[in-house]
């Protein structure tokens, strides 16, 4: 999710001991910005080149376009024969295919049968007769797990993109790393993911939503703490053709650009829910995705469709 969550402000508390201070790092990962602010008494470079090789590291794992990632591995040779997976790729995995049950097939990996057929930097779409063929391999449900550590295609022709979990995910990681460091303040941020760790000492983190058609503005700004927040835009990756925005979050069941929304935030305790959540509220559209979320506990949801208007989850009605 190539797009920026805008923490609006950092508050350096003069009662804090004068030996700690703010730090920040910024670097290039998974085809997008990873940001990390955090507070500590101690240097943080090492910790910074911590969290670097770890995202690397679920890169060379997760990547569609590393050969040598284990799901360009997967997506290669689960529709021929039945591949042994680590066991972290099997929980992603499990994670994937409970989002596409919970979300009745809103949330696919197997989108990717489709996906790859889009070319977002040239400008490019399948023609008709071409997404039709593809849109045949598209559905989860071609996927068998087979504890505790195998998976298999049934049918070739199908691909899997963990793009819309993987990010969540990895921020996820970061923060267990954090915490193991003893940090207890933070802002960790990865393209549309990010996590908030602790408060300002004792005040709120601002998070801004970022305009949806205007990169420089804030369309909506929240206070939060210890919380994961997810946007998905049809902003971050797109082009448009013959006066129709075509972007990246495909809709399964038909293989095209979804819905009629421009962004969805979500918010909740862990990202990789976060990430999920806000793919799929935004190829549910306003309705069924406000239904989800509003049946699910302590997760909340801002929508901004492309009349601008601003739709809330239960949770926060009044805001």
């Amino acid at each position: 999710m190539l797009f920026r969550l805008i923490p609006l402000f950092v508050l350096l508390a003069l009662s804090l001991p004068a030996q700690a201070r703010w730090q920040q790092e910024q670097w290039d990962v998974m085809g997008t910005r990873a940001s990390i602010t955090l507070w500590s008494e101690q240097d943080a470079a090492p910790l910074f080149e911590q969290l670097k090789q770890e995202m690397t590291r679920l890169n060379r794992l997760l990547s569609p376009w590393i050969e040598s990632s284990e799901l360009a591995r997967v997506n290669a040779h689960a529709a021929e024969q039945v591949q042994t997976i680590s066991p972290e790729f099997y929980r992603l995995l499990e994670r994937s295919l409970h989002y596409y049950r919970l979300t009745g097939g809103a949330f696919d990996i197997t989108f990717a049968s489709v996906g790859h057929l889009y070319d977002y930097r040239e400008g490019k779409a399948p023609d008709a007769q071409t997404l039709e063929a593809a849109r045949r391999y598209i559905g989860a449900n071609r996927i068998e797990l087979i504890a505790p550590d195998k998976v298999r295609f049934h049918g070739k022709g199908t691909l899997i993109d963990l793009g819309g979990i993987a990010k969540g995910y990895t921020i996820d990681r970061g923060i267990a790393l954090l915490k193991q460091a003893g940090i207890e303040h933070a802002y960790l941020s990865l393209g549309g993911d990010s996590y908030v760790l602790g408060d300002h000492q004792g005040r709120p983190w601002e998070i801004g939503i970022q305009h949806p058609r205007n990169p420089n503005k804030v369309a909506i700004s929240l206070p939060v703490s210890d919380m994961a927040i997810s946007t998905s835009g049809d902003y971050q990756r797109y082009f448009i053709q013959n006066g129709h925005r075509i972007h990246h979050i495909i809709s399964p069941s038909t293989g095209k650009s979804a819905g009629k929304l421009a962004s969805v935030t979500i918010l909740c305790a862990n990202s990789i829910d976060a990430d999920a959540l806000s793919t799929s509220v935004f190829v549910l559209g306003v309705k069924k995705g406000l239904a989800l979320i509003n049946r699910l506990p302590d997760t909340s949801a801002i929508i901004i469709d492309r009349q601008g208007q601003v739709h809330y989850s239960d949770d926060l009605q009044g805001l």
